[in-house]
């Protein structure tokens, strides 16, 4: 069997997908990947994910230069949750949210209100062009 058919896809043909950071341990984003990008980014090494928005493949970084090289691809008890341990390249310290932050879980429940706890490292509008 191949190891791409242990994987529980969605009815979209989806599976969910967390990046952590190799070295601190950091939760840096969730996306989603299709059959394709899975086997794509265990074949080059590097994080592609399926862009729902866009209908596509989505090679992290490919516009931004904020690569994630991948270490290790896991996949949880029930096979529905992929991990990957990665490597944020492309600025130091690493920048892997589209807001410029190091990481996509950047707010944090205080008081009622979600608040920003994390400094933008650099301006979207310099990273986006």
């Amino acid at each position: 069997m191949n190891w791409l058919d242990e994987v529980k896809w969605d009815a979209q043909g989806l599976v969910p997908v967390i990046a952590q950071e190799q070295g601190t341990g950091d939760v840096l984003m969730f996306a989603w990947m299709n059959r394709e990008a899975l086997q794509k980014t265990a074949e080059l090494g590097r994080a592609v994910y399926y862009s729902r928005s866009r209908g596509k493949l989505w090679f992290k970084g490919e516009e931004s230069g904020h690569v994630q090289t991948v270490h290790e691809v896991r996949i949880d008890c029930d096979a529905d949750v992929v991990l990957l341990k990665v490597t944020q390249l492309g600025h130091e310290p690493g920048i892997a949210c589209h807001t410029g932050r190091h990481s996509c879980f950047f707010s944090v429940l205080k008081d009622g209100a979600w608040q920003a706890v994390e400094p933008v490292l650099k301006d979207p509008e310099s990273i986006y062009k």
